[in-house]
């Protein structure tokens, strides 16, 4: 439609063509108003009964709600109408007409279950609140993208389909491939580690994830989205120095950007941009916290990953994000490299949200020797890997990164209760479509 006007530019004194769906109608007897909904927002339509054509006063107050439809008028001033202006129309076209009986109410007015949403997205997404959720996570991809590339990184697009998991088989899902045995790629983390070793050297990548988890919980999906970095030549600390930017760049940008959409969603007064560095506790510093708040009936233990409880329980002590440095070797994957002074302690890090974890990353393992050894300490197979591993026979430089859950950041972001409010069709244990 050429001649569309959007109606949030529709202007007293203009002569337009506005489209979307119908909000509400409501008749008070000898004059009704129709509100029309587009994606830039609503505007009534003025029916005076006795001064209009029959059929289209007809037309317009029997259109079912969320019926779409084409009205072409004037526009003209009107200080009680929801946007201060009201369009009287000359003609109205119905483009496609709506079932009477919805499941469930787009205007937000009559509550609906998560399941009765997501099995209905399309219509779930014609209120300002669930479409705010996924106009800010735009926001945030776009922000993170631009940041990566100011910080000199390559966008890259590595394999779905691979031969091998990125870390054991525990967690993949099988596929046939032509015959052969195949899984869907939990991590793009072997061939970012590839890259670096190319002469791109600083690269990031923005994609899809696969993990067969088990879990069935408010922040775990089976299908997310990795926002992953990974460079040459710097080591872990550097990495956490990157880690903290783009997360901040990505609430800066929500904060310049989204106004109207942290306002449907309550939010215009309470978001905050992160303002100081994130905290860098070492494993042993934080299992030392959580041990004092006394959330946790046995205290936790070198060794020990940090159950749920105590990641809350730390996040409240802490209140921001913060990184947790230097975890154990033996509880890091086998790329992660050692301290030089100490084989027992790692490069790895976590990156938290006060309610979980956003980001996992460290320095890599980049001697061939090293690498191999480090496969054969957790049971793995190096020749499994040797299309990863020999590429570190020919000069793989020092190298850092880390994999950031896009969900889990939109998520804490904006407080929601289910990291299914961040996904448009999620997918886990029981839901494989829409």
């Amino acid at each position: 439609m050429d001649d569309r006007t959007f109606t949030a530019d529709a202007e007293p004194g203009d002569t337009v063509t506005v489209a979307g769906w119908v909000h509400e109608v409501r008749d008070l007897g000898g004059i009704a108003f129709l509100i029309l909904r587009d994606k830039t927002g609503k505007i009534q339509v003025k029916f005076e009964k006795d001064e209009m054509d029959e059929d289209l006063v007809e037309t317009g107050l029997g259109v079912h709600r969320e019926s779409v439809i084409s009205v072409q008028g004037d526009v003209e001033e009107e200080p009680r109408a929801p946007t201060g202006v009201e369009v009287t129309p000359a003609s109205l076209d119905v483009l496609a007409e709506a079932d009477p009986e919805l499941p469930l109410d787009p205007s937000g007015k009559v509550d609906a279950e998560l399941s009765t949403r997501l099995d209905n997205r399309t219509l779930d997404l014609r209120k300002d609140e669930v479409a705010a959720v996924f106009k800010i996570r735009a926001t945030v991809l776009e922000a993170v993208r631009d940041a990566f590339r100011d910080s000199g990184a390559t966008e890259i697009n590595t394999p779905k389909i691979v031969a091998t998991g990125t870390e054991g088989g525990t967690e993949l899902f099988p596929i046939t491939y032509f015959g052969r045995e195949a899984f869907m790629n939990q991590s793009p983390q072997l061939f970012k580690q590839l890259m670096v070793g190319s002469g791109l050297e600083r690269v990031f990548e923005i994609g899809p994830i696969f993990r067969a988890e088990e879990h069935n919980t408010p922040r775990h999906l089976n299908e997310a989205t990795s926002i992953d970095f990974e460079s040459a030549f710097i080591d872990h600390q550097e990495a956490m120095d990157v880690c903290e930017a783009i997360v901040t760049a990505a609430y800066e940008a929500v904060a310049e950007d989204c106004a109207d959409e942290l306002e449907a969603l309550g939010l215009d007064e309470t978001f905050e941009v992160p303002d100081e560095t994130f905290p860098r506790l070492t494993y042993q510093e934080a299992i030392d916290r959580i041990n004092a708040t006394g959330a946790l009936d046995e205290p936790l233990v070198w060794g020990d990953d940090l159950p749920t409880e105590g990641e809350h329980a730390l996040g409240q002590d802490v209140g921001q994000h913060y990184f947790i440095t230097d975890w154990p070797s033996e509880i890091k994957p086998f790329y992660i490299k050692d301290h030089d002074d100490d084989a027992e302690l790692s490069t790895g890090f976590d990156m938290m949200h006060p309610s979980m974890e956003l980001v996992s990353g460290g320095q890599r393992e980049h001697r061939y020797d090293e690498l191999v050894a480090g496969f054969e300490q957790q049971g793995l197979d190096p020749e499994a890997f040797e299309y990863y591993t020999k590429m570190f026979k020919y000069g793989m430089p020092p190298h850092a990164g880390w994999g950031l859950g896009g969900e889990r950041l939109v998520m804490t972001m904006l407080g929601l209760d289910n990291i299914r409010e961040a996904v448009l069709f999620p997918r886990d244990r029981q839901r494989l479509s829409p």
